[in-house]
């Protein structure tokens, strides 16, 4: 109407996270696709599954996005549906992750998965996977592949869980699991307030006693909080925190307003000072990895290694 306004609902623009878009433009909301009609978005209503994701030394993001750092040295459980008491017996899955240490100054990282399945488990471990059949008949419920550095578990269940075969898990779990998981992947009810929910079913605040209550053998120690890596070692931390400023630059300048880059970029800066008793690149590469990681699943795909920054041998990975 020549004053930057819209004469005809069809003309006009849909507002999106404060950015405006044309009649007809598409964007990808979750799973779903969303297109800009008569200055209303129409979206497609696929269930999407969330993603709880572990990395480095002791970062996790539970189902709800809730983020914790949690360094202990012995096996937790991740994710289960055996939750209540009345439920124990009716479960159908539970993943379970080893922490053991990956530096002096206390700091511990994931090592080896375990997925329990039906009369199966699958260990991850090391760069290789074990299936054991625990009892005799039942299909597998499981399959493995290889998607770039990931090797993928798809189950018949709904859980798909990506392994960087080092120290990055992604477990993805259908919606049909909503408020019906438990263990230090939250449960799951699209609240993040109450993820800190104890095995024995009690909702606290602190998140020591959290997630020492999802240990899985009763002889480890409980763990403490550790110092902070960077005051251990500060002749590490100007390397940390320039090479991790990568997170924050322009390289993910389209992804810095979807997925909020400085609690990455901490978490980068901890994990390249506490690695430091070698694969202190490796440390650093799986903290940028995990943002690359968390853009890629609103479909903002970035292209950030170089031949000089965590390159990847496509030969070998192909």
């Amino acid at each position: 109407d020549g004053k930057g306004g819209c004469i005809a609902p069809e003309d006009c623009p849909c507002i999106h996270n404060g950015i405006s878009y044309s009649p007809g433009e598409s964007i990808r909301v979750g799973c779903n696709n969303c297109t800009c009609r008569n200055r209303k978005w129409q979206c497609s209503e696929e269930p999407c599954l969330e993603t709880c994701s572990v990395y480095g030394d002791g970062h996790y993001t539970t189902f709800d996005g809730k983020r914790f750092d949690f360094e202990g040295d012995c096996e937790y459980v991740l994710v289960q549906n055996y939750c209540r008491q009345q439920a124990m017996n009716q479960g159908t899955f539970r993943v379970i992750t080893e922490n053991i240490p990956c530096g002096t100054t206390g700091t511990t990282c994931s090592k080896s998965i375990k997925v329990f399945l039906g009369n199966y488990e699958l260990v991850l471990g090391e760069g290789h996977s074990d299936v054991i059949q625990r009892t005799p008949g039942g299909k597998m419920p499981f399959q493995i592949r290889s998607m770039g550095i990931y090797l993928v578990v798809d189950t018949t269940v709904g859980l798909i869980l990506m392994w960087d075969k080092k120290t990055s898990i992604f477990i993805k779990l259908s919606p049909s699991f909503q408020g019906h998981v438990c263990g230090l992947c939250g449960n799951y009810d699209g609240n993040g307030n109450n993820d800190f929910t104890t095995r024995s079913q009690s909702v606290v605040g602190n998140v020591l006693e959290f997630a020492n209550s999802w240990k899985v053998s009763s002889n480890c120690p409980n763990a403490n909080r550790t110092q902070d890596p960077c005051t251990a070692n500060p002749y590490r931390k100007a390397w940390a925190q320039k090479q991790c400023s990568i997170i924050t630059s322009e390289v993910f300048a389209k992804c810095h307003s979807q997925v909020e880059p400085n609690e990455y970029y901490q978490a980068c800066v901890d994990d390249a000072c506490a690695c430091d008793t070698g694969g202190d690149c490796e440390c650093f590469c799986t903290a940028v990895a995990a943002y690359a990681q968390a853009c890629n699943e609103l479909d903002i795909c970035i292209s950030w290694r170089t031949p000089s920054i965590c390159p990847l041998f496509c030969d070998y990975y192909n």
